[in-house]
């Protein structure tokens, strides 16, 4: 546990009962919060996209940040994404369609012209990216709740997570981001980015295409 001195902010181990509040955070800070609405995908998938292998599957690598006994952000890692890959596409997917299935999520005219989109963005190419994984073999996806951001909280999540990484030796990590935003954050904290592209599937409805990098940095 680690604690940011005059804040009240503490950096612990992720517990099972957590699991709602990192949820609702995942969901707020998702590229597809603001389509909820529009009936494009809805909150239940979204946060099992972005959290459910982490929390189910390798829970030792989640952390929180707490203020009075609140949530406010977490970093949910992995020390072996090749390990991640294997159990997101052998469980975690099919889990993931079955609900989208069972729900009639899937035949939404929404997310069937998402499914179009996904699908155009894929044929030319858009997801093809370097792998990085021996070099960098861990990886993370962090994010704070919005009226805590700014007060570093994901600097320290991030370092925690580093410090435990090298502590079991493990030589490297990477991720996505799709933000200038996110981007600049993990400059500053010294990562770097290894690979540069652009995705155009959210693009008839945000009327641009969401940058993609990848960020590293050898621990």
């Amino acid at each position: 546990m680690v604690e940011i001195e005059n804040t009240g902010i503490i950096v612990r181990n992720y517990r099972l009962e957590e699991r709602k509040a990192v949820r609702e955070i995942s969901v707020q800070s998702s590229i597809f919060a603001q389509y909820i609405e529009r009936q494009l995908l809805n909150e239940d998938i979204i946060a099992d996209l972005l959290t459910s292998y982490y929390v189910e599957y390798e829970p030792q690598s989640c952390f929180v940040a707490e203020k009075n006994d609140e949530v406010v952000g977490y970093l949910l890692g992995s020390s072996d994404v090749l390990k991640m890959r294997k159990v997101i596409k052998n469980r975690v997917i099919p889990m993931l369609a079955k609900k989208a299935f069972q729900n009639g999520l899937i035949f939404r005219s929404a997310n069937l012209n998402l499914i179009k989109n996904l699908l155009y963005s894929y044929c030319k190419g858009e997801f093809k990216v370097p792998d990085f994984s021996q070099e960098y073999p861990a990886t993370l996806h962090v994010n704070i709740a919005p009226q805590h951001r700014g007060k570093m909280i994901g600097s320290l999540l991030v370092y925690h997570f580093m410090q435990i990484l090298k502590e079991k030796q493990v030589k490297g990590i990477h991720f996505g981001v799709l933000s200038e935003k996110a981007k600049n954050f993990f400059m500053k904290l010294g990562f770097e980015i290894l690979f540069t592209g652009r995705y155009t599937f959210l693009q008839y409805l945000a009327g641009d295409t969401l940058p993609h990098y990848i960020m590293g940095k050898k621990l």
